[in-house]
């Protein structure tokens, strides 16, 4: 047993280097609040982080800083020594073999003629719908906003395949900023080859030159004392202690970034009633595949969003058309996030994922593929079910009654972008200064 972590007292203990753990760290050390950061992993970053192979980096998928928050910006910039790059997205749909602008729902130039017809026909029709009602679903939300046609053809199969469970089983309150809403000047401009505007939260984006990794090793420099191969055992939250392979650390304030189920599991002996909302707590997992090009990739876009089931993939983005650092000279980088949530078996998925790249015009011919790498995310995306928000509000109200703050798109088990989880990281210290001084 180490001496450092058996039986100390810590006023604040971050469970997760992520994000928001590194960045509750750099707030509470602002604070001069004592504290201990515990990572499971052999290296900080959780989601952010890059991995080079042969001259190839690849990113955990797509992972862009959309920064409106001006001090946060400066902050990143700092921490990247101001080695990133201002992007404006090129992004498009791959439907009805043509690539048409995105998103979708306001681009329906280049698509046959009758779907064009029926997407702006329907958005026509939706709008001038004298009945609004409250949507229960996801999809009802589709139909309301967006019309039969644009559902159908994108909405509907996009999600699904994104999510990985029907459009009905998901609440409509997950949207917010993340599903653009056009205005029918939109949908009619869009029509004709006329879009005014660019639509969507992640129109232009900042992007590390080396990497979306590169942010988190400007944190984990920064912080410089964040605890590595640290995978706690238990909480027993009423002692308020940390269980630890080499023994126990006694806390005020825990901040957890962990998945809420993953922390929801740590607990000792919980009351039936969290037990029971954890296990309600719903996610899908992800594989995608790397892959390094022996060539260039000749279509010049970011990512393609698929909805067709045909295809074995729902989004392709180009790691090296955000920087071409991410791959060597004359070459690309891409990732391909797979439909199915079942291990890839690369000798059967490789000729299909090669073919539909091709007829996309992402490959220029067959054999440009040097290799390819499966990955998995074991958390991708957090379901936002029907019995969601009863859930969630049941197991925070009871972590917050015993100083446990849970925060981060996994473990305050949201949707949200790199951008919050830094925020969420400064206003869980903001949390545990207030509790250490009897303010919950």
């Amino acid at each position: 047993m180490t001496h450092a972590a058996v039986r100390r007292r810590v006023p604040v203990v971050v469970l997760g280097a992520g994000l928001a753990g590194m960045s509750a760290g750099l707030a509470l050390g602002r604070r001069a609040i004592e504290h201990r950061i515990f990572e499971k992993a052999s290296a900080p970053g959780g989601h952010v982080v890059t991995i080079e192979e042969g001259g190839y980096r690849f990113d955990r998928t797509g992972h862009l800083l959309h920064l409106k928050d001006d001090t946060l910006r400066a902050l990143v910039l700092e921490l990247l020594h101001g080695d990133a790059l201002e992007v404006e997205r090129r992004s498009v749909v791959w439907s009805h073999g043509v690539m048409t602008r995105y998103p979708f729902q306001a681009n329906s130039l280049g698509l046959p003629p009758e779907v064009a017809y029926e997407c702006v026909l329907g958005f026509v029709q939706a709008q001038a719908s004298r009945s609004k009602p409250v949507p229960k679903s996801f999809e009802d939300y589709c139909h309301i906003h967006f019309g039969a046609g644009i559902s159908r053809h994108f909405m509907l199969p996009y999600n699904s395949r994104l999510w990985g469970v029907s459009p009905q089983e998901i609440t409509a309150e997950w949207c917010g900023r993340f599903v653009p809403l056009p205005t029918l000047e939109d949908v009619i401009a869009g029509a004709v080859g006329h879009a005014r505007r660019d639509l969507g939260y992640n129109a232009h984006f900042l992007y590390p030159r080396l990497g979306i990794g590169e942010l988190s090793a400007g944190l984990h420099r920064r912080l410089g004392h964040v605890e590595l191969d640290k995978a706690p055992l238990g909480v027993d939250f009423r002692a308020r202690r940390l269980v630890l392979p080499e023994g126990t650390v006694n806390y005020k304030v825990l901040i957890n970034t962990a998945p809420l189920p993953v922390l929801c599991a740590l607990l000792a002996d919980p009351p039936d009633a969290i037990a029971h909302a954890a296990r309600r707590l719903r996610h899908t997992s992800l594989y995608y595949l790397d892959l390094a090009l022996d060539a260039l990739c000749p279509a010049d876009v970011h990512w393609v969003y698929v909805p067709e089931p045909k295809y074995p993939f729902y989004r392709v983005g180009c790691y090296s058309h955000f920087s071409t650092a991410m791959a060597p000279d004359g070459k690309d980088s891409l990732y391909v996030e797979l439909a199915s949530r079942a291990p890839p078996d690369l000798s059967r998925l490789m000729p299909e994922v090669e073919t539909g790249l091709l007829e996309m015009g992402l490959l220029a011919k067959r054999g440009d593929i040097a290799f390819a790498r499966v990955r998995k995310l074991d958390y991708a995306y957090v379901i936002f079910d029907h019995g969601y928000f009863d859930a969630t509000q049941t197991v925070h109200s009871f972590l917050h009654e015993h100083g446990i703050v849970s925060t981060g798109r996994y473990g305050g088990w949201n949707y949200s972008s790199m951008e919050e989880a830094l925020l969420f990281g400064q206003t869980a210290a903001a949390f545990a200064e207030e509790a250490l001084k009897g303010r919950p």
